[in-house]
């Protein structure tokens, strides 16, 4: 009787080391994947939108996978403490999601050779890092088409973050848009040198409809500047996510950042082994870029950037084709070209209709 009592909880103890061995072994067999955001994942723009894209992977690959995040991330040696944190506490993919992080995550990359490391906007790669980047300059000239044909003033206004060619093609394309249909259009961007400021983007925003801009756009990551707008009455867009609900009366539409379906597809390569170095930019057309539901503006308003989506999505337009003039007037692409790729991820220069001088 002893002996199969002894026999019986031997038994027993084997069966939880057992199970307790393939807990251990579950957890260890499972893909730890970092994410690195610039701002908080609150704040309904940028870092929200690449949150959603984390929380589709854990979705879609369920207990293959263990996701980790940290918000608030200043870009410089903040930022290389926490790739360089990530990396060394076992995660096997890293993405790292603000321009800023760009020499960081390849000083990082260098030291953990064995790590994936996915940047984004950025343009430098190397055998273990890849770039990807939305061509948000699309969504940004079909916002300029529709700002166009509702300003009443002519002056447009755009709350801009930092002078790299990311956010100035994307005043460019704005501008080039608006001016595609309204030749007398201007825009003004006041530089707020931060991604996620509510502060300094509701004062710019404030900046712009005092100087008489009855329609501002935003190329920062708070619903703020559109608070404002909606406040003052006047018209505006939202940036990264769909941010009617902040603004009701006021949004027109909004790009939308899709992430989800490339951060799956490239944890699904680490996965598998299939992981390669790759350079990525994509818009309307894959989805990785998407319009919010166009409101607040008369139906054939709506019809006509529902027809410039749709054309620049196939490729029948292009927001950089000639001729267009810089600033100064002399050509940027003559008629019949248009702007290079490299031309455009590097662009450094206004084009006609913009007001003010590009800081250095």
């Amino acid at each position: 009787m002893k002996r199969r009592f002894m026999l019986k909880t031997m038994m027993g103890a084997m069966a939880t080391l057992t199970l307790l061995g393939a807990a251990n072994a579950s957890a260890a067999d499972k893909l730890k994947v970092g994410f690195v955001y610039v701002g908080p994942i609150s704040d309904h723009g940028w870092s929200y939108q690449h949150d959603q894209g984390r929380l589709a992977v854990e979705k879609a690959l369920g207990d293959k996978v263990e996701t980790t995040y940290v918000e608030n991330v200043g870009e410089g040696a903040d930022s290389e403490r926490v790739i360089r944190k990530l990396a060394s506490s076992g995660h096997s993919l890293i993405f790292t999601t603000s321009f800023g992080y760009m020499n960081s995550t390849l000083k990082v990359a260098k030291a953990f050779p064995k790590v994936k490391f996915e940047h984004a906007t950025g343009y430098k790669t190397s055998k273990n890092v890849s770039v990807y980047s939305g061509r948000y300059y699309q969504g940004r000239y079909i916002m300029g088409q529709i700002a166009g044909k509702m300003t009443k003033t002519n002056k447009l206004g755009y709350v801009a973050s930092f002078p790299i060619p990311e956010v100035v093609r994307g005043i460019n394309a704005f501008i080039l848009g608006a001016r595609s249909v309204n030749p007398e259009a201007t825009i003004t961007p006041v530089w707020v040198n931060t991604w996620y400021d509510p502060g300094k983007e509701s004062d710019a925003a404030t900046v712009l409809i005092d100087q008489g801009a009855d329609v501002i756009t935003q190329h920062t990551d708070s619903p703020a500047p559109l608070q404002v707008a909606e406040k003052r009455g006047v018209l505006a867009f939202g940036q990264a996510s769909n941010m009617i609900q902040f603004a009701p009366n006021t949004q027109l539409t909004a790009i939308e950042d899709n992430w989800g379906p490339y951060y799956i597809a490239r944890t699904k390569a680490v996965l598998d082994g299939t992981w390669s170095k790759g350079n990525v930019w994509d818009g309307l057309s894959s989805g990785m870029v998407k319009m919010s539901p166009y409101k607040n503006m008369p139906a054939d308003i709506q019809a006509m950037a529902m027809k410039t989506e749709k054309a620049v999505s196939s490729g029948a337009l292009n927001p950089f084709a000639g001729p267009i003039n810089k600033q100064d007037g002399t050509v940027l692409v003559k008629a019949g070209e248009v702007v290079s790729e490299g031309d455009l991820a590097g662009m450094n220069t206004y084009v006609e209709g913009v007001i003010g001088s590009l800081p250095k």
